[in-house]
């Protein structure tokens, strides 16, 4: 490991706003930021630009990135501290265990920004808008709180809008191309890293937004049809 990333994973177990795999911290949010305000989660939020970028927007809410990889969350939590961001933290920790983390109900919506597709079919398991992941975000969000995906993986779009109909949950917003609307929400706006580099690249920003079901979602029972993702076009 480069000398860089371990002094950043040793100045992240110094931050106040960075959490390491903490335990017993279920019901503790409140505790943590000093208000009862709304939490939003940016899952592999990365360097956090998103994270940051809603804070800035909603100094009323609080805002929280998770990600497994310290040396990106340093960037964002650095920022927020020399910003004196007070309604934003990092928690490090796998995406899969969030249910560790947060009561029922603890959290009121997910951004998910420019994830890893996971293009295999094989893997298609990992996608964090697979029936697996809807599984778990129904384990911590309130009812009616909302998932965002953000993305420039036209498969990705295809495969989630697949899962939003299989899986029962209500599509509230479908934006195949996000910079070709004349009025973009501020919310749209943000940008980070990786996306002002797929704009560099030509390539088109898709959104969804939507709804959980009520129900408990059994992920193994949910039937995709992953041979339809081939149609989903030429971008990557």
């Amino acid at each position: 490991m480069g000398q860089k990333k371990l002094q950043r994973f040793a100045e992240i177990e110094t931050f106040p706003n960075v959490l390491i795999y903490p335990e017993r911290m279920q019901g503790k949010w409140p505790e943590h930021f000093g208000n009862s305000h709304p939490l939003t989660l940016e899952l592999a939020c990365g360097k956090g630009d998103y994270t940051l970028g809603l804070a800035r927007l909603y100094p009323e809410r609080n805002f929280m990135g998770v990600d497994v990889k310290g040396n990106r969350i340093w960037r964002g939590a650095k920022t927020a501290l020399t910003e004196q961001l007070g309604n934003v933290a990092f928690l490090r920790t796998q995406i899969d265990k969030l249910p560790d983390y947060f009561l029922p109900g603890e959290v009121k919506e997910i951004w998910i920004t420019f994830p890893d597709p996971f293009l295999r079919k094989s893997r298609a398991r990992h996608r964090l808008t697979h029936p697996r992941f809807l599984g778990l975000y129904q384990q911590v969000l309130v009812p009616g709180g909302t998932v965002n995906l953000k993305t420039d993986s036209p498969q990705l779009y295809k495969f989630t809008r697949m899962v939003i109909a299989a899986t029962g949950c209500t599509l509230l917003e479908d934006i195949p191309d996000v910079y070709a609307q004349q009025n973009i929400d501020p919310l749209l706006r943000i940008r980070t890293f990786y996306e002002g580099m797929h704009l560099a690249d030509g390539r088109t920003i898709r959104f969804l937004k939507f709804v959980l079901p009520a129900q408990p979602i059994d992920w193994k029972a949910v039937k995709l049809d992953m041979d339809d993702e081939e149609s989903a076009g030429g971008e990557h």
